[in-house]
């Protein structure tokens, strides 16, 4: 390949996978020079963002694995052990958002904000000496997002003494300022369980949902650009037991999947168009199951088929007679398990 053009040659391997683009950076410094800038990371990313590419990543107290995703069988592929390149305690640490192979990660021993690539092991502490950055779990939320000059940026949410803060920082400038958050007083309350962030469409899009029967529930959303808050409705799901929409970006389209109920439980998919949710689809009512399988779901939808799924494996297949498409819902947390969904690129925590 050293007489080609290097036009052709970043055809190429912009098309190859992340742990081939770092071994091909050693071939010789124009390689390492071209894999380095901004336009070939960005090129990559977008070409390897299909469902093959992704992968699950699951720690417990003892051990970090990664495992690729087989859509044939809608299983895990064989695990590769992975090293957390950080200070941890018996792996207690949290994944809270991920965007184009990087992970917003808690350490939960000292409650402090990080960025990881798990496939380049690039790592980037985001907290300061004044104390910004230090993540409280069932009080702060995070998102991840890119704004439109490639700059990756993460907004920190905090409910403290009665007030809440919101913080942006940015990747290019390595640095966090406050931003205005206006929203209702109730809010407050420590009876609304806020989602992470996800992000579509220029939009940082937040559930949050009060903890009982009958209880408010709404979607925040962040405009990135004029970095101002709004709140819109949540789908009208029956308020028959606890409400909980999980949000992720479906070929950029949001979905939600909104689960409802106590011992027998719903779940219907809902899609925005504009400001308004419309039903997708409804799945029967699942059988009761226990409160700690519940908390451990995820969902996988490939093929017009849809499955809900734990760490012990598939609970229920349920066939959907939508477009097929291709996805892996990204699940965040998983009770006894912590892990997420992510994509193998190069995208780096830090400039």
């Amino acid at each position: 390949m050293a007489d080609l053009p290097i036009e052709t040659i970043f055809e190429i391997l912009t098309r190859v996978p992340a742990k081939v683009v770092g071994r091909s950076k050693s071939v010789c410094k124009e390689w390492y020079a071209l894999l380095s800038t901004r336009d070939f990371i960005r090129v990559h990313c977008s070409r390897l963002l299909v469902s093959s590419n992704q992968r699950v990543l699951l720690i417990d107290a003892l051990t970090c694995s990664v495992h690729p995703i087989i859509f044939q069988s809608y299983d895990y592929g064989p695990r590769s052990k992975v090293t957390l390149p950080f200070d941890h305690q018996n792996n207690d640490v949290s994944i809270l958002s991920h965007l184009n192979g990087l992970l917003c990660v808690c350490l939960n021993h000292t409650n402090e904000l990080l960025l990881w690539n798990p496939t380049t092991t690039a790592l980037k502490l985001l907290s300061t000496p004044d104390s910004l950055a230090i993540y409280i779990n069932n009080l702060d939320v995070v998102g991840l997002y890119a704004d439109d000059a490639d700059d990756y940026k993460v907004l920190h949410i905090k409910r403290r003494w009665g007030v809440y803060e919101s913080y942006v920082y940015s990747r290019e400038l390595n640095f966090w300022r406050n931003i205005p958050f206006l929203t209702r007083q109730e809010y407050l309350s420590p009876n609304f369980y806020w989602s992470q962030g996800t992000f579509y469409g220029g939009t940082l899009y937040f559930t949050l949902c009060e903890c009982w029967v009958g209880g408010t529930n709404v979607v925040i959303c962040f405009d990135i650009n004029s970095e101002q808050f709004k709140e819109i409705s949540f789908p009208p799901v029956p308020s028959k037991g606890f409400v909980q929409g999980v949000l992720v970006n479906v070929k950029n389209e949001l979905h939600m999947f909104a689960t409802t109920g106590w011992f027998e439980i719903t779940i219907d998919l809902w899609t925005l168009k504009e400001d308004y949710w419309i039903k997708v689809l409804s799945c029967p009512p699942i059988p009761p199951i226990s409160l700690s399988l519940w908390g451990d779901i995820t969902h996988y939808v490939t093929n017009g088929n849809w499955f809900v799924m734990t760490k012990l494996g598939k609970l229920f297949t349920i066939e959907m007679d939508t477009k097929p498409f291709e996805i892996l819902y990204p699940g965040t947390w998983f009770r006894d398990y912590k892990g997420a969904v992510f994509v193998e690129t190069v995208v780096s925590p830090s400039i």
